[in-house]
């Protein structure tokens, strides 16, 4: 729908892109000049006690009741205005601001009030002695930088201020936030597990710094871009983030062994899993009490330690086996070396731990062998088990084929990164010809 809201006489529809682009400019110009006037009327209103008189408890109280807005947001105009407030004396002479550079600022629509609220707490929480040496410096180097700053940058220069001139501040601050840390987590009623989290800011960083390598889009396949939101692309960089800590030997041990995850499903429902119509009974995550489905559980179990255990009716052990891991180190260094991280097709080295993924799974009779098995990422694993790619190896390299869904022709794909034969086939030509011993024709 066309807009037609009209300035001057003319619709917005008939303006020229320039005229649009100016207009919306001095609108801003013209808002933020009207926001100063509104802060001088503040001020003066608290000078005279205008809330009293109607009854209310303080000029913030009274401001939220007029404007209908929250608060804090009365409570920060109030604050604001009482610092950029241009009054004069008794006298007639014009009495200067606290922040006269941000009150000039605010009078030439250069900036915002909410440039202004950076501002004013930045001085505002500064200790006295600061206040009182440091104010005006403050006051015209932040008001100089709002001019082409957003309020949130504006914050981290602020914030830079406070940490040069208040140094014992700023410590008492991150102390406290340390003290505040908190992590929680809850399953929720749709069996997905929530975490919130605050974190101080070094502990932050560090999140942020692990988190974003894992959480990068993925490379553009075929022209088709990841297609993961920004929340699902950290979501897979979080999991990626704690298959390496679980595959690390740094980590303590309960009872003699790593935390891994642990789940317990009945070895003939485990085996029936993906056989169409079937009704096996699901796993149990132990660490939650959680059902998975057996399909799951298979893509879990390529890679992982069984550990078999007989169970009577009571659901007691009566015997327990030895712990085995089906994709041995000797064979996990052999596929790395062959498939590099990820084998499938077009995956650019993706972060996390690889996991070895059996093409006939070894519940299936399948072998835990270097011909059975290739390398996948935590994506591209779950990809091909729910999307049923097959799997072959030619020539000792693995080469997968698309489900008709993804590709109608099912044309093969070859993965694994490429060997160094391959390379020299392929540079034959560019090889250069050995030279024959010199005093030889």
């Amino acid at each position: 729908m066309a807009v037609e809201l009209c300035a001057g006489g003319r619709s917005a529809v008939a303006l020229r892109d320039a005229e649009i682009v100016a207009e919306i400019a001095e609108i801003e110009r013209a808002v933020r000049v009207a926001r100063m006037r509104q802060l001088q009327l503040i001020a003066e209103a608290g000078h005279r006690g205008l809330h009293v008189e109607r009854g209310a408890r303080s000029p913030q109280a009274w401001l939220q009741g007029l404007l209908n807005i929250d608060f804090g947001e009365a409570k920060s105009r109030v604050v604001v205005a009482r610092d950029v407030e241009q009054r004069t004396s008794s006298w007639g002479e014009p009495l200067r601001a606290d922040l006269p550079a941000t009150a000039a600022a605010l009078t030439d629509g250069a900036i915002g009030i909410e440039h202004a609220r950076v501002v004013s707490r930045c001085v505002r929480t500064m200790p006295e002695h600061a206040r009182v040496h440091h104010t005006p410096q403050i006051d015209a180097i932040l008001a100089d930088n709002a001019r082409h700053m957003c309020p949130r940058d504006l914050a981290k220069l602020a914030e830079r201020i406070k940490y040069l001139l208040d140094q014992d501040g700023a410590y008492r601050d991150e102390e406290a936030q340390h003290e505040a840390r908190e992590l929680h987590y809850a399953t929720g009623r749709d069996g997905m597990l929530v975490v919130k989290a605050r974190l101080d800011r070094e502990v932050g960083a560090k999140f942020v710094e692990a988190l974003q390598p894992l959480a990068g889009p993925r490379p553009e396949t075929e022209g088709e871009k990841d297609p993961r939101s920004a929340g699902q692309r950290n979501a897979d960089g979080f999991a990626a983030m704690i298959d390496l800590v679980l595959d690390s030997d740094q980590m303590p041990r309960t009872g003699g062994q790593r935390p891994h995850l642990n789940i317990t499903i009945d070895f003939d429902d485990l085996k029936r899993g993906l056989l169409l119509g079937d009704e096996g009974m699901p796993g149990t995550l132990q660490a939650t009490e959680q059902s998975i489905t057996a399909e799951n559980v298979r893509r879990v179990a390529c890679d992982c330690e069984v550990l078999p255990m007989v169970l009577g009716g009571d659901s007691l052990p009566l015997d327990v086996g030895t712990s085995r891991r089906t994709a041995p180190t000797h064979i996990r260094a052999a596929l790395l070396q062959r498939d590099g991280v990820c084998a499938f097709p077009g995956c650019d080295r993706p972060p996390g731990t690889p996991q070895a993924h059996h093409v006939v799974h070894w519940i299936d009779g399948g072998p835990t062998t270097v011909e059975n098995m290739v390398m996948l990422c935590a994506h591209h694993h779950r990809v091909v088990h729910g999307q049923r790619w097959g799997i072959a190896l030619h020539h000792g390299r693995p080469v997968f084929t698309p489900p008709s869904d993804v590709d109608p022709s099912r044309t093969p794909r070859p993965g694994g990164r490429a060997l160094p034969a391959g390379y020299r086939a392929t540079l034959r030509d560019l090889i250069p010809a050995p030279r024959a011993p010199e005093g030889t024709a």
